[in-house]
């Protein structure tokens, strides 16, 4: 659905690594790298496209690490949603310094530091052009965050879930192992299976699949890359559909 500002959608759903506000070291929350993606979703915010986040915490902690040396899974999970809550602060912080209004929602209640995920709630913040940030993935354990997107953009009504990664969409083999590797503009969910391309886990993709969910894979890095990809523009990213 397009909007006067040049936006081909009104509400998206993006979906961020816990890695993206990590500093060079690879782990912690480096309060430059949440500036820079705060003034990215300002940008997109601007162009009066409804934005929700859904974030995880892979900079803080992986479930897999602490099951590998034995603990419970659930345990291990449940640590890993309390640190999407601390990533979701921070983006909070960085979002409101640049004047952008912002909610944060958890699926596990911490009522003194962020509001309860809420549906009906979630939408009406962004109909009033708050962005949401939404945290402690889908409050299960054995989720992950992919999926915690897929079921959020369901539940909100989002045009499409948007996956920031670190390359510019999903190609033919690895591009930083092959330099003959071509990038896709566009994919079906069925070509994405058959060929098992890595987009999102297979519960989030198949979510999405089941839904007819739109999946937009982009390097959220690039400079204008996500402001080209709400803008409709086929040079960024690969797109999935049915």
């Amino acid at each position: 659905m397009s909007n006067p500002n040049g936006a081909v959608y009104k509400r998206i759903v993006l979906k961020l690594s816990g890695e993206a506000l990590a500093g060079p070291q690879g782990y912690g929350i480096d309060p430059d790298r949440a500036e820079i993606i705060a003034r990215k979703i300002k940008i997109i915010r601007d162009l009066d496209v409804q934005a929700a986040v859904v974030i995880g915490a892979g900079n803080l902690w992986r479930g897999s690490t602490g099951v590998n040396r034995g603990m419970e899974q659930s345990t291990a999970d449940h640590m890993g949603m309390i640190g999407t809550v601390m990533n979701a602060l921070a983006l909070q912080d960085a979002l409101e310094r640049e004047g952008v209004t912002t909610r944060v929602q958890t699926a596990i209640q911490m009522n003194a530091v962020a509001e309860p995920y809420i549906r009906l709630r979630a939408i009406r913040h962004l109909e009033k052009g708050r962005v949401v940030i939404i945290a402690g993935g889908t409050g299960n354990p054995y989720f992950t965050t992919d999926t915690a997107a897929a079921l959020r953009a369901m539940e909100i009504g989002a045009d499409i879930v948007i996956k920031a990664t670190k390359v510019n969409g999903v190609y033919s083999a690895d591009p930083k192992k092959d330099p003959t590797a071509t990038r896709f503009a566009s994919l079906t969910y069925q070509q994405v299976i058959a060929n098992k391309y890595e987009v999102m886990d297979m519960t989030a993709f198949t979510l999405c699949q089941e839904n007819g969910m739109p999946i937009l894979v982009l390097n959220f890095w690039a400079e204008n890359d996500l402001i080209k990809a709400v803008q409709g523009q086929h040079d960024v990213g690969t797109i999935i559909t049915p």
